[in-house]
This record gives C-alpha cells, sequence and structure tokens, in this order.
C-alpha cells in the first residue's frame, strides 16, 4: 500500500528528474515539496523499503522501475486534471496545481481514461509539461530553460518547470505565459541574473526564475 504522502514524493522525484535528467538530490525534492531535508531522507529510507527508488547516500535519488511507473500514473492524472481545470473550468494556470493535488490520488483508471478521452487526448498541460500516455511513453520536447539562452537569440516560452502559484502568479504579473517571445539580451556574471525584453519592454529577472521557464528557440 502506497499512502499519498508517498505518491507526492514519487512524483517530485520523477518531476525533477524529466528536467535535470539526471539523479534527484534530496534537496532538490525538499525545495519540490517545501518540506526539510531531514525530513525528505526519512521518506526516501521508506520508500527504498517498498523498493520504489534506488537511494545512494550523497549521491542521491532515482526511481526503481515499480517506483517510476507509479510515478508515471499519478503525474498523468495531475496533468490531466490540471488541463481539464484550465480548458473546461477556466481556472489561471497559477489556481490550479492544489486542486489537481487532490484529484490525482483518485485511484479509478476507467475515470482517467475517460477523462483523457473528454479532453481528446492532450500532449501538454496548460503549463506546458508533457502529459504521459496511459502505456508510460512521456512525450518529448526540445526545450530549454531561459538561463541557458545563448544571448541575443529570441524563443518562445513553451512551459515551466515549477509549478508553484507564487512564481505562475508573478510570470502572469510579467505577463509571461505559454507562448511570450522572449529575446535574450545580457547576463550578469555577478548573480547570473538576465536582461530579457518580453513584449517589447525590458525586464530584469533572476536566476531562479530564468532556470525555471522552458524556452524553446527560434
Amino acid at each position: 500500500m502506497i499512502t499519498l504522502s508517498e505518491e507526492n514524493y514519487l512524483k517530485a522525484i520523477l518531476s525533477i528528474n524529466l528536467n535535470t535528467n539526471s539523479v534527484v538530490s534530496t534537496n532538490e525534492i525538499a525545495s519540490n515539496l517545501n518540506t526539510s531535508a531531514a525530513s525528505v531522507t526519512e521518506m526516501v529510507k521508506k520508500l527504498q523499503d517498498k523498493k520504489l527508488v534506488i537511494y545512494e547516500k550523497y549521491k542521491g535519488v532515482n526511481l526503481s522501475k515499480k517506483g517510476r511507473e507509479k510515478a508515471i500514473e499519478i503525474l498523468r492524472k495531475h496533468r490531466l486534471w490540471e488541463t481539464f481545470l484550465v480548458k473546461k473550468l477556466d481556472f489561471s494556470w497559477a489556481e490550479v496545481h492544489d486542486i489537481a493535488e487532490q484529484l490525482e490520488h483518485i485511484k479509478s483508471k476507467k475515470l482517467t481514461d475517460k477523462l483523457n478521452h473528454f479532453l481528446n487526448y492532450p500532449i501538454f498541460d496548460p503549463h506546458g509539461e508533457p502529459i504521459p500516455t496511459k502505456d508510460g511513453t512521456i512525450p518529448k520536447t526540445k526545450r530549454i530553460t531561459l538561463n541557458k539562452m545563448p544571448l541575443n537569440s529570441k524563443g518562445i516560452v513553451m512551459g515551466v518547470a515549477l509549478d508553484n502559484k507564487e512564481f505562475l502568479d508573478y510570470l502572469t504579473k510579467l505577463q509571461i505565459s505559454i507562448g511570450t517571445k522572449v529575446y535574450a539580451i545580457d547576463r550578469i556574471s555577478f548573480d547570473q541574473s538576465m536582461k530579457i525584453k518580453i513584449n517589447n519592454k525590458l525586464e530584469h529577472i533572476s536566476k531562479e526564475i530564468a532556470q525555471n521557464i522552458l524556452i524553446k528557440i527560434n
């Protein structure tokens, strides 16, 4: 039996891994779930006892085959519900995460399949993140984070790597959303913050903001 909290951890580990393509650190999990590193270590050990993750101290966490299958199932439900809430109930992209967090734990696979059919089999959620298929395939996208954009290059916002209300509210305030055109003007060597141009307006954004905005170079 996997608890709701354990499901949240599995989904967090998968989400981080999909964006970094590397072993996930306990600090990354702590940041994603807004909890302490000590709590993460304790939970990871429980997940390892259930053979859901492979954990090496000081190296990080990988999902086992069993853990990855479960995490993909949860992530699929979460992103389908977010898509439903935005497309069918007119929620903003900043509002849907917490509601989808509750809905993702519904066990009915029949409901998930009917939801997917009702939405006409979407490939990406409202944040631009790929929605896993029923067989566990995750659609590929050619995206880089904004902080890795070459200077004097142009791109389009394809999504975000951080599904957090405060972060999304901040992007909305900057008028950044899916499809926004971005021009990379300067990168400050001192703190790796960036000067960008969006909607014919100059903005200065931090490294943390830049590394959580996903871009497709034009």
